[in-house]
Protein backbone atom coordinates (compact mmCIF):
# COMPACT_ATOMS: atom_id res chain seq x y z
CA UNK A 1 0.00 0.00 0.00
CA UNK A 2 2.97 2.23 0.79
CA UNK A 3 4.90 1.81 -2.35
CA UNK A 4 1.27 2.16 -4.29
CA UNK A 5 0.88 5.83 -2.46
CA UNK A 6 4.65 6.31 -3.70
CA UNK A 7 4.47 5.64 -6.85
CA UNK A 8 1.63 7.74 -7.38
CA UNK A 9 2.85 10.86 -5.32
CA UNK A 10 5.87 10.19 -7.54
CA UNK A 11 4.16 10.89 -10.52
CA UNK A 12 1.42 13.41 -9.36
CA UNK A 13 3.95 15.29 -7.72
CA UNK A 14 6.11 15.63 -11.23
CA UNK A 15 2.81 16.66 -13.17
CA UNK A 16 1.67 19.30 -10.81
CA UNK A 17 4.79 21.31 -10.97
CA UNK A 18 5.28 20.94 -14.75
CA UNK A 19 1.07 22.12 -14.89
CA UNK A 20 1.80 24.80 -12.74
CA UNK A 21 4.70 25.99 -13.93
CA UNK A 22 3.60 26.35 -17.37
CA UNK A 23 -0.06 27.93 -15.79
CA UNK A 24 2.62 30.41 -14.41
CA UNK A 25 4.51 30.83 -17.67
CA UNK A 26 1.43 31.41 -19.28
CA UNK A 27 -0.01 34.21 -16.84
CA UNK A 28 3.06 35.70 -16.81
CA UNK A 29 3.21 36.04 -20.42
CA UNK A 30 -0.60 37.21 -20.97
CA UNK A 31 -0.38 39.66 -18.38
CA UNK A 32 2.84 40.95 -20.21
CA UNK A 33 0.86 40.96 -23.50
CA UNK A 34 -1.77 43.32 -21.84
CA UNK A 35 0.79 45.50 -20.01
CA UNK A 36 2.52 45.83 -23.88
CA UNK A 37 -0.69 46.41 -25.05
CA UNK A 38 -1.52 49.30 -22.28
CA UNK A 39 2.05 50.53 -22.36
CA UNK A 40 2.76 54.50 -23.68
CA UNK A 41 4.24 53.15 -26.50
CA UNK A 42 1.47 51.03 -27.19
CA UNK A 43 -0.69 54.09 -26.87
CA UNK A 44 1.41 56.59 -28.91
CA UNK A 45 1.40 53.91 -32.44
CA UNK A 46 -2.76 53.41 -31.71
CA UNK A 47 -2.95 57.07 -31.61
CA UNK A 48 -1.06 57.69 -34.55
CA UNK A 49 -3.43 55.06 -36.17
CA UNK A 50 -6.17 57.52 -34.96
CA UNK A 51 -4.65 60.47 -36.53
CA UNK A 52 -4.88 58.41 -40.16
CA UNK A 53 -8.25 57.47 -39.14
CA UNK A 54 -8.58 61.49 -38.93
CA UNK A 55 -7.34 62.30 -41.52
CA UNK A 56 -9.15 59.79 -44.08
CA UNK A 57 -12.37 61.31 -41.67
CA UNK A 58 -11.55 65.07 -42.92
CA UNK A 59 -11.20 63.56 -46.80
CA UNK A 60 -14.85 62.25 -46.45
CA UNK A 61 -16.20 65.54 -44.60
CA UNK A 62 -14.72 67.88 -47.57
CA UNK A 63 -15.99 65.20 -49.95
CA UNK A 64 -19.64 65.37 -48.48
CA UNK A 65 -19.28 68.90 -48.43
CA UNK A 66 -18.41 69.23 -52.45
CA UNK A 67 -21.22 66.67 -53.33
CA UNK A 68 -23.91 68.64 -51.32
CA UNK A 69 -23.21 71.45 -53.39
CA UNK A 70 -23.05 69.06 -56.58
CA UNK A 71 -26.70 67.74 -56.04
CA UNK A 72 -27.58 71.10 -54.82
CA UNK A 73 -26.36 72.58 -58.63
CA UNK A 74 -27.91 69.58 -60.55
CA UNK A 75 -30.94 70.08 -59.05
CA UNK A 76 -30.91 73.91 -59.70
CA UNK A 77 -29.67 73.16 -63.44
CA UNK A 78 -30.98 70.35 -64.72
CA UNK A 79 -34.32 70.24 -62.60
CA UNK A 80 -33.57 66.97 -60.91
CA UNK A 81 -33.22 65.09 -64.45
CA UNK A 82 -30.01 63.81 -63.11
CA UNK A 83 -29.29 60.34 -61.62
CA UNK A 84 -30.73 59.65 -58.74
CA UNK A 85 -27.54 57.68 -57.27
CA UNK A 86 -25.88 61.40 -56.51
CA UNK A 87 -28.64 62.08 -53.62
CA UNK A 88 -28.44 58.49 -52.65
CA UNK A 89 -24.69 58.55 -52.20
CA UNK A 90 -25.27 62.18 -50.31
CA UNK A 91 -26.95 60.23 -47.81
CA UNK A 92 -25.17 57.63 -47.88
CA UNK A 93 -21.55 59.67 -47.28
CA UNK A 94 -23.58 61.97 -44.37
CA UNK A 95 -24.48 58.86 -42.45
CA UNK A 96 -21.16 57.27 -42.64
CA UNK A 97 -19.20 60.42 -41.55
CA UNK A 98 -21.57 61.14 -38.78
CA UNK A 99 -21.55 57.88 -37.42
CA UNK A 100 -17.35 57.48 -37.67
CA UNK A 101 -17.02 61.33 -35.96
CA UNK A 102 -19.03 59.66 -32.99
CA UNK A 103 -16.63 56.58 -33.30
CA UNK A 104 -13.22 59.65 -33.55
CA UNK A 105 -15.07 61.47 -30.65
CA UNK A 106 -15.53 57.96 -28.13
CA UNK A 107 -11.75 57.03 -29.18
CA UNK A 108 -10.18 59.72 -27.91
CA UNK A 109 -11.62 59.23 -24.51
CA UNK A 110 -8.82 58.89 -21.52
CA UNK A 111 -10.38 55.74 -20.39
CA UNK A 112 -10.04 54.05 -23.81
CA UNK A 113 -7.02 51.31 -24.50
CA UNK A 114 -4.54 51.14 -27.25
CA UNK A 115 -6.61 47.88 -28.75
CA UNK A 116 -9.84 49.29 -29.02
CA UNK A 117 -8.35 52.79 -30.34
CA UNK A 118 -7.02 50.55 -32.68
CA UNK A 119 -10.21 48.79 -33.70
CA UNK A 120 -11.94 51.84 -34.11
CA UNK A 121 -9.34 53.72 -35.89
CA UNK A 122 -9.56 50.81 -38.43
CA UNK A 123 -13.02 50.63 -38.63
CA UNK A 124 -12.85 54.23 -39.11
CA UNK A 125 -10.75 54.20 -42.47
CA UNK A 126 -12.73 51.16 -43.74
CA UNK A 127 -16.08 52.81 -43.44
CA UNK A 128 -14.37 56.26 -45.11
CA UNK A 129 -12.93 54.11 -47.68
CA UNK A 130 -16.65 52.90 -48.63
CA UNK A 131 -17.90 56.21 -48.40
CA UNK A 132 -15.87 57.99 -50.72
CA UNK A 133 -15.99 54.88 -53.29
CA UNK A 134 -19.58 55.37 -53.06
CA UNK A 135 -19.74 59.26 -54.08
CA UNK A 136 -16.56 58.08 -56.69
CA UNK A 137 -19.47 55.90 -58.30
CA UNK A 138 -22.41 58.55 -58.17
CA UNK A 139 -19.64 61.28 -59.42
CA UNK A 140 -19.03 58.68 -62.22
CA UNK A 141 -22.78 57.66 -62.74
CA UNK A 142 -23.80 61.73 -62.86
CA UNK A 143 -20.59 62.64 -65.36
CA UNK A 144 -21.63 59.89 -67.86
CA UNK A 145 -25.19 61.53 -67.57
CA UNK A 146 -24.51 64.76 -68.52
CA UNK A 147 -21.98 63.78 -70.93
CA UNK A 148 -25.38 62.11 -72.74
CA UNK A 149 -27.90 64.47 -71.87
CA UNK A 150 -25.88 67.84 -71.20
CA UNK A 151 -23.88 70.14 -73.89
CA UNK A 152 -20.66 72.26 -72.70
CA UNK A 153 -23.34 75.51 -73.88
CA UNK A 154 -26.36 74.24 -71.99
CA UNK A 155 -23.88 73.76 -69.20
CA UNK A 156 -21.90 77.33 -69.37
CA UNK A 157 -25.48 78.42 -69.96
CA UNK A 158 -26.67 77.16 -66.78
CA UNK A 159 -23.48 78.50 -64.58
CA UNK A 160 -24.23 81.92 -66.41
CA UNK A 161 -27.71 82.13 -64.95
CA UNK A 162 -26.34 80.91 -61.52
CA UNK A 163 -23.56 83.84 -61.60
CA UNK A 164 -25.82 86.34 -62.05
CA UNK A 165 -28.44 85.11 -59.81
CA UNK A 166 -25.64 85.27 -57.57
CA UNK A 167 -24.90 88.99 -58.51
CA UNK A 168 -28.48 90.15 -57.93
CA UNK A 169 -28.91 88.35 -54.72
CA UNK A 170 -25.57 90.31 -53.17
CA UNK A 171 -26.17 93.08 -54.60
CA UNK A 172 -23.09 95.57 -53.70
CA UNK A 173 -21.38 93.74 -51.09
CA UNK A 174 -19.94 96.98 -50.22
CA UNK A 175 -22.94 98.75 -49.08
CA UNK A 176 -23.28 95.84 -46.32
CA UNK A 177 -19.49 96.99 -45.43
CA UNK A 178 -20.30 100.67 -45.13
CA UNK A 179 -23.08 100.54 -42.87
CA UNK A 180 -21.05 98.40 -40.46
CA UNK A 181 -18.10 100.38 -40.59
CA UNK A 182 -20.09 103.68 -39.74
CA UNK A 183 -21.84 101.87 -36.74
CA UNK A 184 -19.40 99.26 -35.13
CA UNK A 185 -15.30 99.11 -34.49
CA UNK A 186 -13.52 97.42 -36.86
CA UNK A 187 -13.35 93.81 -35.57
CA UNK A 188 -17.46 93.63 -35.87
CA UNK A 189 -16.86 94.43 -39.44
CA UNK A 190 -13.40 93.10 -40.43
CA UNK A 191 -14.67 89.66 -41.17
CA UNK A 192 -17.43 91.24 -43.69
CA UNK A 193 -14.80 93.45 -45.48
CA UNK A 194 -12.79 90.62 -46.46
CA UNK A 195 -15.68 88.47 -47.48
CA UNK A 196 -17.17 91.15 -49.36
CA UNK A 197 -13.82 91.36 -51.29
CA UNK A 198 -13.97 87.60 -51.73
CA UNK A 199 -17.16 87.13 -53.15
CA UNK A 200 -16.74 89.93 -55.58
CA UNK A 201 -13.23 88.69 -56.70
CA UNK A 202 -14.66 85.55 -57.30
CA UNK A 203 -17.69 85.77 -59.03
CA UNK A 204 -15.17 88.50 -61.25
CA UNK A 205 -12.73 85.16 -61.88
CA UNK A 206 -16.11 83.12 -62.62
CA UNK A 207 -16.94 85.17 -65.46
CA UNK A 208 -13.71 85.40 -66.63
CA UNK A 209 -13.39 81.57 -66.71
CA UNK A 210 -16.94 81.00 -68.26
CA UNK A 211 -16.25 83.68 -71.10
CA UNK A 212 -12.88 81.55 -71.89
CA UNK A 213 -14.91 78.50 -71.87
CA UNK A 214 -17.47 79.37 -73.90
CA UNK A 215 -14.92 80.16 -76.75
CA UNK A 216 -13.78 76.80 -76.27
CA UNK A 217 -17.02 75.17 -76.76
CA UNK A 218 -17.11 76.92 -80.06
CA UNK A 219 -13.95 74.94 -81.07
CA UNK A 220 -14.29 71.60 -81.64
CA UNK A 221 -10.50 71.07 -80.97
CA UNK A 222 -10.57 72.05 -77.88
CA UNK A 223 -12.50 71.00 -74.58
CA UNK A 224 -14.20 73.59 -72.31
CA UNK A 225 -14.01 70.86 -69.31
CA UNK A 226 -11.04 72.42 -67.18
CA UNK A 227 -12.16 75.90 -67.24
CA UNK A 228 -15.83 74.71 -67.02
CA UNK A 229 -14.90 73.24 -63.85
CA UNK A 230 -12.42 76.12 -62.61
CA UNK A 231 -15.60 78.75 -62.85
CA UNK A 232 -18.07 76.26 -60.98
CA UNK A 233 -15.40 76.61 -57.73
CA UNK A 234 -15.28 80.39 -58.43
CA UNK A 235 -18.90 80.24 -57.99
CA UNK A 236 -18.84 78.27 -55.12
CA UNK A 237 -16.22 80.43 -53.06
CA UNK A 238 -18.68 83.42 -53.91
CA UNK A 239 -21.35 82.03 -52.72
CA UNK A 240 -19.80 81.03 -49.79
CA UNK A 241 -18.38 84.23 -49.02
CA UNK A 242 -22.23 85.95 -49.93
CA UNK A 243 -23.45 83.67 -47.46
CA UNK A 244 -21.15 84.58 -45.02
CA UNK A 245 -21.37 88.19 -45.45
CA UNK A 246 -24.86 88.39 -44.81
CA UNK A 247 -24.50 86.04 -41.69
CA UNK A 248 -22.44 88.72 -40.44
CA UNK A 249 -24.59 91.35 -40.53
CA UNK A 250 -27.19 89.83 -39.52
CA UNK A 251 -25.28 88.92 -36.31
CA UNK A 252 -24.09 92.13 -35.67
CA UNK A 253 -27.22 94.76 -36.51
CA UNK A 254 -29.18 91.79 -33.80
CA UNK A 255 -27.03 92.36 -31.58
CA UNK A 256 -27.04 96.04 -31.41
CA UNK A 257 -30.75 95.64 -31.35
CA UNK A 258 -30.61 93.43 -28.67
CA UNK A 259 -28.28 95.15 -26.02
CA UNK A 260 -30.70 96.96 -24.45
CA UNK A 261 -32.40 93.95 -23.36
CA UNK A 262 -29.11 91.92 -22.68
CA UNK A 263 -28.25 94.72 -20.27
CA UNK A 264 -31.41 95.04 -18.58
CA UNK A 265 -31.91 91.16 -18.17
CA UNK A 266 -28.41 90.83 -16.40
CA UNK A 267 -29.08 93.23 -14.13
CA UNK A 268 -32.02 91.94 -13.49
CA UNK A 269 -30.37 88.45 -12.65
CA UNK A 270 -28.28 90.42 -10.23
CA UNK A 271 -30.76 92.11 -8.25
CA UNK A 272 -32.32 88.26 -7.75
CA UNK A 273 -28.82 87.31 -6.49
CA UNK A 274 -29.02 89.99 -4.18
CA UNK A 275 -32.05 88.88 -2.73
CA UNK A 276 -30.93 85.38 -2.86
CA UNK A 277 -27.95 86.56 -0.96
CA UNK A 278 -29.81 87.61 2.07
CA UNK A 279 -30.71 84.03 2.91
CA UNK A 280 -27.36 82.71 2.99
CA UNK A 281 -25.35 81.59 5.65
CA UNK A 282 -22.63 83.97 6.44
CA UNK A 283 -19.90 82.57 5.00
CA UNK A 284 -21.73 81.21 1.81
CA UNK A 285 -23.64 85.04 1.56
CA UNK A 286 -20.17 86.67 1.55
CA UNK A 287 -18.20 84.58 -1.28
CA UNK A 288 -21.77 85.23 -3.24
CA UNK A 289 -21.33 89.06 -2.05
CA UNK A 290 -17.81 88.98 -3.61
CA UNK A 291 -18.44 87.40 -6.67
CA UNK A 292 -21.77 89.91 -7.54
CA UNK A 293 -19.48 92.77 -7.04
CA UNK A 294 -16.98 91.73 -9.49
CA UNK A 295 -19.64 90.62 -12.35
CA UNK A 296 -21.26 94.13 -11.77
CA UNK A 297 -18.30 95.54 -12.15
CA UNK A 298 -17.68 93.96 -15.25
CA UNK A 299 -21.05 94.41 -16.54
CA UNK A 300 -20.50 98.46 -15.64
CA UNK A 301 -17.02 98.45 -17.75
CA UNK A 302 -19.04 97.01 -21.02
CA UNK A 303 -21.62 99.17 -21.15
CA UNK A 304 -19.33 102.11 -22.72
CA UNK A 305 -18.09 100.68 -25.21
CA UNK A 306 -20.51 98.39 -26.12
CA UNK A 307 -22.33 100.25 -29.20
CA UNK A 308 -19.71 99.73 -31.21
CA UNK A 309 -18.97 96.16 -30.13
CA UNK A 310 -22.43 94.57 -29.98
CA UNK A 311 -21.60 91.23 -30.57
CA UNK A 312 -18.56 90.94 -28.62
CA UNK A 313 -20.75 92.91 -25.71
CA UNK A 314 -23.46 90.17 -26.11
CA UNK A 315 -20.96 87.56 -25.89
CA UNK A 316 -19.26 88.78 -22.81
CA UNK A 317 -22.93 89.29 -20.92
CA UNK A 318 -23.42 85.76 -21.80
CA UNK A 319 -20.26 84.78 -20.16
CA UNK A 320 -20.90 86.60 -17.16
CA UNK A 321 -24.78 84.91 -17.01
CA UNK A 322 -22.90 82.00 -16.87
CA UNK A 323 -20.46 82.76 -13.95
CA UNK A 324 -22.96 84.32 -11.99
CA UNK A 325 -25.04 80.96 -12.19
CA UNK A 326 -22.03 78.94 -11.31
CA UNK A 327 -21.95 81.72 -8.05
CA UNK A 328 -25.09 80.87 -7.36
CA UNK A 329 -24.84 77.13 -7.58
CA UNK A 330 -27.40 75.20 -5.30
CA UNK A 331 -28.68 78.55 -3.92
CA UNK A 332 -31.22 78.75 -6.67
CA UNK A 333 -34.51 77.66 -6.41
CA UNK A 334 -35.92 76.18 -9.22
CA UNK A 335 -38.34 78.68 -10.34
CA UNK A 336 -35.89 81.46 -10.24
CA UNK A 337 -33.23 78.46 -11.96
CA UNK A 338 -36.17 78.51 -14.84
CA UNK A 339 -36.39 82.14 -15.04
CA UNK A 340 -32.89 83.32 -15.24
CA UNK A 341 -32.40 80.70 -17.88
CA UNK A 342 -35.17 82.31 -19.85
CA UNK A 343 -33.61 86.07 -19.98
CA UNK A 344 -29.91 84.24 -20.67
CA UNK A 345 -31.39 82.09 -23.40
CA UNK A 346 -31.48 85.05 -26.04
CA UNK A 347 -27.75 86.28 -25.57
CA UNK A 348 -26.81 82.89 -25.24
CA UNK A 349 -28.09 81.50 -28.05
CA UNK A 350 -26.96 85.05 -30.24
CA UNK A 351 -23.11 84.34 -28.80
CA UNK A 352 -23.17 80.79 -29.75
CA UNK A 353 -24.34 81.47 -33.71
CA UNK A 354 -21.85 83.76 -33.20
CA UNK A 355 -19.15 81.65 -31.78
CA UNK A 356 -20.20 78.77 -35.00
CA UNK A 357 -20.13 81.56 -37.60
CA UNK A 358 -16.58 82.26 -36.50
CA UNK A 359 -15.48 78.59 -36.11
CA UNK A 360 -17.01 77.48 -39.21
CA UNK A 361 -15.10 80.07 -41.27
CA UNK A 362 -11.82 79.53 -39.42
CA UNK A 363 -12.33 75.66 -40.76
CA UNK A 364 -13.15 75.91 -44.08
CA UNK A 365 -10.29 78.38 -44.58
CA UNK A 366 -7.50 76.55 -43.08
CA UNK A 367 -8.77 73.42 -44.04
CA UNK A 368 -8.68 71.77 -40.25
CA UNK A 369 -8.29 68.62 -39.00
CA UNK A 370 -10.76 65.82 -37.89
CA UNK A 371 -10.29 67.38 -34.15
CA UNK A 372 -11.28 70.68 -35.05
CA UNK A 373 -14.02 69.56 -37.27
CA UNK A 374 -15.16 67.26 -34.82
CA UNK A 375 -15.29 70.21 -32.31
CA UNK A 376 -17.26 72.23 -34.88
CA UNK A 377 -19.79 69.38 -35.05
CA UNK A 378 -20.37 69.20 -31.66
CA UNK A 379 -21.32 73.01 -31.56
CA UNK A 380 -23.88 72.57 -34.20
CA UNK A 381 -25.59 69.68 -32.96
CA UNK A 382 -25.02 71.24 -29.44
CA UNK A 383 -26.87 74.91 -30.81
CA UNK A 384 -29.34 72.43 -32.56
CA UNK A 385 -30.67 70.63 -29.60
CA UNK A 386 -30.81 74.48 -27.60
CA UNK A 387 -33.21 75.63 -30.33
CA UNK A 388 -34.97 72.37 -29.93
CA UNK A 389 -35.15 71.85 -26.42
CA UNK A 390 -38.87 73.04 -24.51
CA UNK A 391 -36.66 73.55 -21.13
CA UNK A 392 -35.24 76.79 -20.90
CA UNK A 393 -32.31 75.03 -18.28
CA UNK A 394 -31.56 72.77 -20.83
CA UNK A 395 -31.78 74.86 -23.63
CA UNK A 396 -29.42 77.22 -21.81
CA UNK A 397 -26.63 74.58 -20.84
CA UNK A 398 -26.73 73.06 -24.56
CA UNK A 399 -25.93 76.74 -25.81
CA UNK A 400 -22.89 77.03 -23.26
CA UNK A 401 -21.74 73.69 -24.37
CA UNK A 402 -22.01 75.12 -27.95
CA UNK A 403 -20.31 77.92 -27.49
CA UNK A 404 -17.09 76.42 -25.26
CA UNK A 405 -16.89 73.58 -28.80
CA UNK A 406 -17.11 76.28 -31.07
CA UNK A 407 -14.48 78.45 -29.54
CA UNK A 408 -12.94 74.66 -29.37
CA UNK A 409 -12.91 74.14 -32.60
CA UNK A 410 -12.10 77.89 -33.55
CA UNK A 411 -8.70 77.11 -31.86
CA UNK A 412 -7.27 74.13 -32.84
CA UNK A 413 -8.16 75.44 -36.34
CA UNK A 414 -5.87 78.11 -35.94
CA UNK A 415 -3.34 76.23 -34.50
CA UNK A 416 -3.27 73.76 -37.30
CA UNK A 417 -3.60 77.12 -39.58
CA UNK A 418 0.01 78.27 -38.04
CA UNK A 419 1.53 74.57 -37.71
CA UNK A 420 1.32 74.37 -34.06
CA UNK A 421 3.14 77.70 -33.25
Amino acid sequence: MADTVTGVLGWVIPALVVFGATALAIAITAWAVRRARRSSKARTRALAERERAGAALVRLDDAVAELELEVGLSGALYGGGAPASLRRARLTAQHARDAAFDEYRASGEPDVQPPEIRRVATRIERKCSDALATIARARADHAAWMSANVSAAAQIEGERTRLASLRASMGDPGKLVDELRARFAEDEWRDAAHCAQSAIAEADQAERLLARAAAEADDPSRSALADLAAAERSLRLAESDARTLEETHRLVTQAAQALPDEFAAARGALRQALVTREHLEPDDAARLGSELRAVTAQLDALEPASSSHPTRTVDRIARLRDRLDLALGDAHTAQQRLRGARTALPGTLAAARGAIAQAEAAVVHSRAGAPARLRLLSAQRELADARQAQDPVAALDSARRAMRDAEDAKALAEFEATGGR
